[in-house]
């Protein structure tokens, strides 16, 4: 049984949306119009930033990426969480964790990325 909202799948499309014309209506039906996104490389507010920064992922840093989610999705009170994996021709190429916060509409309107896996506990 899914524990997280069915725009979580039109997220993960758009990022792997080859037909750029298509990645816009894929985060339509995801994000709210004000989504915030904050990774290690990105601050983009808006889903025309949301869109720019897909395509720019798509044609300039990873054009044969697949994005996938590594885990099952936590949730709790609109914030969710999952580990995700983008492999390149077969290979690993990145690993992150991803915290989504949804809206009143159930629409995502806060990722905050995380890249590799937790640094091991100091003692």
């Amino acid at each position: 049984m899914r524990n997280y909202p069915e725009n979580f799948d039109h997220m993960l499309a758009a990022w792997n949306e080859h037909d750029l014309s298509k990645v816009r209506g894929h985060l339509e039906k995801a994000v709210a119009p004000d989504v915030h996104f904050l990774d290690p490389n990105k601050d983009v507010t808006g889903i025309d930033a949301f869109v720019e920064m897909v395509h720019e992922f798509r044609t300039e840093i990873a054009p044969d990426a697949v994005n996938s989610r590594a885990s099952g999705v936590d949730g709790h009170n609109g914030l969710y969480r999952y580990n995700w994996a983008i492999h390149s021709k077969g290979e690993l190429v990145l690993t992150g964790f991803d915290m989504c916060m949804t809206n009143d509409d159930g629409m995502i309107s806060k990722v905050y990325g995380f890249f590799g896996p937790l640094p091991e506990l100091e003692s």
